[in-house]
């Protein structure tokens, strides 16, 4: 299947399933593709991420940044979590119809996994899109990514008060800021920043730490 045809297979069954239910509240075609799949295709900005071979979209929701990435370089090793799990079914009919090797849908919590030594800095990269906090991002994430991997987050404009309040973290962690690039959608004034964190150390064992505690400041905790 072409990735033309995929991306428009993939799109209809967006459309089919969200009338069953809320995967996006954007309705419209163009503004599917606009901003949905080219702002996903975005993230490969950073250009590393196309070497990239075992990656992790935490928080995906219709699939968004993974399966546009995954229709994009078939030779990504893809693993897709949500914690919804109607959305867990919608990525498997997904994945399946468009006959995507490699890539597994997980119903499950990031916090969760994150513990997990099956899946505890296993990654290359761990992606993220418009999930929450960076604080709360850095926390669920960082423990994903292997040292010398990268968390790369799709976020909004207020991306650069969010790195202030979340930078000590981010450093206690075992991650470093990279970089920060942004994203523009070509004829459109949709507007978005790609992130990116390198890990630079282990995270320390002891986190995430409990539910209500992730996203706080950490050395008040």
């Amino acid at each position: 299947m072409k990735k033309y045809d995929m991306f428009y297979k993939y799109l209809n069954l967006i459309l089919d399933w969200n009338s069953v239910i809320n995967l996006t509240s954007i309705t419209d075609k163009k503004d599917i593709v606009q901003k949905h799949f080219i702002d996903s295709l975005k993230i490969f900005k950073f250009e590393p991420l196309l070497k990239m071979r075992n990656i992790i979209d935490i928080g995906t929701g219709a699939g968004f940044p993974g399966i546009p990435m995954k229709i994009a370089n078939e030779n990504i090793n893809l693993t897709l979590v949500d914690s919804t799990l109607k959305k867990v079914n919608f990525l498997k009919e997904v994945t399946s119809s468009l006959k995507l090797d490699n890539c597994v849908s997980m119903h499950e919590r990031a916090e969760n996994i994150c513990k997990d030594l099956e899946f505890r800095e296993k990654y290359d990269g761990v992606v993220s899109r418009a999930v929450g906090n960076l604080s709360l991002l850095s926390e669920i994430c960082l423990p994903l990514v292997k040292k010398g991997g990268y968390f790369i987050a799709l976020k909004g404009p207020s991306i650069y008060d969010e790195i202030k309040y979340a930078s000590l973290n981010i450093d206690i962690l075992g991650g470093k800021i990279n970089c920060v690039k942004e994203v523009v959608i070509e004829n459109s004034e949709y507007r978005h920043n790609v992130l990116v964190i390198e890990k630079i150390k282990n995270t320390p064992t002891k986190y995430p730490r409990k539910p209500k505690l992730i996203g706080k400041n950490i050395c008040f905790t």
